[in-house]
């Protein structure tokens, strides 16, 4: 399945029916009086977070979602019957968001949330509504309302508590891996990760965070250069920043402290507020320094880099340094509250990459119980009834 994490949607509930005029004709009762119905209301379009599904590609093909329209009313008084609402399951993270007003409509952040996103029409009155002493006979009657319509553009940004940062071939993929029980593509060429991978790291029997590993930036990635910038709104939700840098480059004309400076500001370009968040120093591949050259190696990287919220020193491949790292994320976890995601301030392209995210509920328990049962799915079928 496709790792889709962008579309875009057209959602319309349905109008409400009309009320009528009529009177009763019935033998032996003469002058019967006004007997019009109302009309029913217009179906209503909902988004429901579902832990089940794990990208967008349904509404990637399939763009148009028309409620049923409500019946008319009839003699009798008989009222109209309402129409049927669509439910439309979106995976857990999914922030909609209007097209027009770049309004925020709904965030589903949590398994089982149901928010309101078109409102159906409210049915029409009959002319029974319209009778008084001094009316016996009235005519009047009213039309049903329109269904609200909206042009919706769907995200996906995974819940993850931490996120990382770096130059493709940083050792991001080898780190999770090291941390957790994922299992990330890693490969010796750039841009192995194609897509967000999520793990779920086991600090104590009870303590637990999600870490999210994002493709590469590089410099320009906010111009459009390499892949771009569209995979940080999966860092949305997410506390604290892993800045993972390799010091010990394969390029040796590379300058890890420039380097790494450029990152920053590809970030601050994208988004001002997420470059604000609590971003850790993590110098990776200690290994392939020799143990006597080390300790210069990462003096001179401080030096030429400057102040920094936390710098830590790891060694991905074999583990070295990473349970200090992660005691410590945890610890700062506990103290920091989830942020709010707005809107993305930069409009990516459209991803078409192929994979799954592997997250696919809460931030914790979700994953490891995706590993742990092979749950069937339950497959909901979006019909697009047209409008009567």
């Amino acid at each position: 399945m496709k790792f889709i994490d962008e579309a875009k949607i057209f959602v319309a509930a349905g109008d409400g029916g009309n009320g009528i005029a009529s009177f009763r004709r019935e033998k032996y009762v003469p002058m019967g009086g006004p007997d019009g119905g109302d009309g029913g209301r217009g179906g209503s379009v909902y988004a429901v977070a579902d832990r089940n599904i794990n990208t967008l590609v349904e509404y990637r093909y399939t763009r148009k979602f028309l409620a049923q329209r409500g019946e008319n009313g009839g003699s009798a008084d008989c009222y109209g019957r309402g129409g049927e609402d669509i439910v439309l399951r979106m995976p857990v993270g999914s922030v909609l968001t209007d097209i027009n007003s770049n309004e925020i409509v709904a965030d589903l952040d949590v398994d089982g949330k149901r928010v309101l996103i078109a409102k159906g029409g409210r049915g029409g009155l009959g002319n029974i509504h319209f009778k008084s002493s001094v009316n016996r006979a009235p005519r009047q009657c009213t039309k049903g309302e329109a269904g609200e319509e909206r042009e919706l553009k769907l995200e996906l940004r995974v819940l993850a508590d931490v996120g990382l940062l770096g130059l493709p071939n940083a050792g991001k993929s080898t780190f999770i891996r090291s941390v957790s029980a994922a299992r990330p593509k890693v490969a010796d060429y750039p841009f192995t990760t194609l897509h967000p991978n999520l793990g779920v790291v086991r600090v104590a029997e009870n303590k637990s965070f999600v870490i999210a590993d994002v493709p590469g930036l590089i410099e320009g990635a906010a111009d459009g250069a390499g892949l771009g910038v569209r995979f940080l709104k999966h860092l949305a939700r997410t506390r604290v920043l892993l800045h993972i840098i390799d010091l010990a480059p394969p390029d040796p004309d590379a300058d890890p402290a420039r380097d790494a400076r450029a990152i920053v500001g590809e970030l601050e370009k994208y988004s001002p507020e997420l470059a604000a968040r609590p971003r850790w120093l993590v110098l990776n591949k200690l290994d392939l320094i020799p143990e006597d050259e080390r300790e210069a190696r990462i003096t001179a990287f401080r030096e030429a880099y400057g102040p920094a919220d936390a710098c830590f020193c790891i060694s991905a491949i074999n583990g070295e340094g990473c349970r200090p790292l992660i005691f410590a994320v945890q610890d700062a976890l506990e103290k920091l509250a989830p942020p709010v995601p707005n809107a993305p301030p930069v409009a990516p392209a459209f991803a078409d990459e192929g994979g799954e995210p592997g997250h696919d509920g809460s931030p914790h328990a979700a994953l490891e119980e995706e590993n742990a049962a092979d749950e069937s799915n339950d497959e909901d079928a979006h019909h697009a009834e047209p409008r009567a």
